[in-house]
């Protein structure tokens, strides 16, 4: 067995210790106060869970009336998400007796088959994340409950707080880690009997505060969706000290400072997240929520630069274009090759877009996603601009695309130039994007190079197209389109036209000097059990000398109004 599997059964043997011991601890006698529902869930999700349509982690289970913990797990995914307790959000959303019967069943169940230390759920991350579910919809699940079920939950909370007072340090840093803290500090707060975990559990909280938040409220992650649930976890855990009359540690409210305007610079006109390293666009609703709570609501200018993103924006149109090196080390994980690939948004509506992270659709899809040619960018047939590697962690990046030039520019509307390395060693080749954004936001022009510029790299080229008798080296710059988007080759195949459900037609054309299509291209969405059908605009070249650019536009049609009255609603999840 390798070093990860022995590092996981020594994590699991402690894990196993560490509840042992936490059952010999006194039960809480009660809450401090009232509890208060904090996280959101989806009423659609919810409705799906109580006429028995259970979607977990891609697999979707047809079970009505089964006790969740009955139903076999067909993956490790799918146990997880359960151990989790998510759900408990979905059921209250929907609030009907039968959903509180339902919540109050699947609960007392995990109590009385797991609640002894079994099971997969008893790792510090997802501990913590099911303690919050079970504080903040304590209410809910008391309700009409007699004494014996009682004292069952708040012996469960008490066994499972006295575990991460022990455990939650143990957690991988990053996520894991504050929702370990986050849920043994709200549990500490809120029950009786538990207030002397208080003062470690926020020690450690503000510590990693320090060490894992960056100076610009990023993390090493550069995951979109990450940081928001790491502010959410931190706004809750500075309301929690505040409703119990307890100073906020400034390191806390720091980070959240540091944050907010990172997120917020990362938030598209439609309310969602940039779906790049392993994020999507987030649980409807909680970007809005997390902002609120942290009492960052002030719009970003028409450039702004976080997380190693770059957002532009004027009139209805958003631009968010990954601008810095793909994530290294123990953050690499989930990492994309997705160095200069963009995706915009026009009012609500997505237009072009990453195909997004296949992490819940299995191994092959997971790998999919990653690559350069599921993003919004230029990549050299049959090599992304980072490659993966196995040596020493699984799918972590290999040789990465390292961003040689940045400059920003925001004078005549926006705009912003990057370069990066990623097919230098390879090809000789060194890839750059630029991007101008019109002050109305009608008018998106771009230009995509590939140079040979030392001569180390010119004689690499070269070197490479007389070996090969290649007639040039083949590329493609991708526009990956929401599903929602109809499209259309237009204008003798020499453009497509774009038209969203809001009414509005985008066109794009190029200088001529590619071949344009219309290709299938998917969209990865969590949630859904199976990837969306969509499409991709493609222009495919060669590059035969020492430098190849493409010029392009993507512009709205002149009829299109300025201002679009679109107030429609899609459901959120769809099976």
């Amino acid at each position: 067995m390798g070093r990860e599997g022995t590092a996981e059964r020594r994590a699991g043997l402690a894990n196993r210790i560490a509840v042992w011991r936490a059952g010999r601890v006194a039960a809480a006698t009660g809450f401090v106060s009232q509890p208060e529902p904090r996280s959101m869930g989806l009423y659609a999700r919810g409705k799906q869970l109580v006429s028995g349509n259970i979607l977990f982690a891609g697999h979707l289970v047809e079970a009505p009336g089964a006790l969740l913990w009955d139903i076999p797990a067909p993956d490790a995914a799918f146990a997880a998400e359960a151990q989790g307790f998510a759900w408990l959000d979905d059921l209250v959303a929907v609030g009907t007796p039968e959903a509180r019967r339902i919540a109050q069943g699947w609960t007392r169940g995990w109590i009385d088959r797991f609640g002894n230390g079994s099971g997969p759920g008893w790792s510090p991350e997802l501990t913590g994340r099911r303690v919050i579910r079970l504080l903040h919809h304590a209410i809910f699940l008391l309700h009409g409950q007699d004494k014996p079920a009682s004292d069952a939950l708040l012996t469960s909370l008490a066994r499972q707080t006295a575990f991460l007072a022990r455990r939650a340090g143990a957690a991988s840093p990053g996520l894991p880690r504050f929702e370990a803290l986050t849920g043994l500090l709200c549990a500490s707060l809120a029950l009786i009997g538990m207030e002397d975990h208080v003062a470690p559990a926020t020690s450690a909280l503000v510590r990693d505060c320090t060490r894992e938040i960056d100076a610009a409220g990023g993390i090493p992650t550069r995951n979109p969706e990450e940081l928001l649930e790491v502010l959410t976890l931190l706004t809750w855990a500075a309301r929690a000290l505040a409703e119990a009359d307890r100073d906020i540690p400034p390191e806390l409210g720091q980070a959240i400072d540091r944050i907010a305007p990172c997120l917020r610079t990362l938030r598209h006109a439609d309310g969602g997240l940039a779906r790049f390293h392993g994020g999507g666009g987030g649980v409807d609703g909680r970007l809005d929520q997390a902002l609120a709570a942290s009492a960052m609501l002030k719009p970003p200018g028409h450039l702004a630069q976080a997380m190693g993103f770059i957002r532009l924006s004027a009139g209805r149109t958003s631009l968010i274009l990954d601008a810095a090196d793909p994530p290294s080390g123990a953050a690499s994980a989930t990492a994309h090759a997705s160095t200069a690939a963009f995706e915009l948004t026009s009012g609500r509506r997505p237009l072009i877009v990453s195909c997004g992270s296949g992490l819940s659709f299995g191994p092959d899809w997971r790998l999919a996603g990653r690559a350069t040619q599921s993003h919004s960018a230029l990549a050299i047939s049959g090599y992304s601009s980072s490659r993966f590697g196995t040596s020493k962690q699984p799918g972590a990046l290999g040789d990465s695309a390292r961003v040689t030039a940045l400059n920003t520019w925001a004078d005549s509307g926006a705009e912003v130039y990057v370069a990066h390395d990623g097919w230098s060693a390879t090809h000789g080749l060194t890839a750059g994007r630029r991007l101008s954004l019109s002050t109305n936001g009608r008018l998106l022009t771009g230009t995509d190079t590939l140079t040979a510029t030392t001569p180390a790299e010119i004689a690499r080229f070269q070197d490479l197209l007389t070996r090969s008798k290649l007639d040039g080296i083949a590329f493609t710059i991708r526009f990956h389109l929401h599903p929602d988007v109809d499209a259309t080759l237009d204008m003798g195949g020499t453009a497509v036209s774009m038209q969203l459900r809001s009414g509005e037609i985008w066109v794009l054309r190029h200088d001529g000097r590619a071949h344009l299509s219309l290709d299938p291209s998917v969209y990865l969405e969590t949630g859904r059990l199976r990837p969306r059908p969509a499409w991709a605009i493609v222009l495919t070249g060669r590059a035969r000398e020492n430098e190849t650019r493409i010029g392009w536009t993507l512009a709205k049609a002149q009829d299109t109004p300025t201002g679009i009255r679109d107030i429609g609603r899609e459901d959120p999840v769809s099976l």
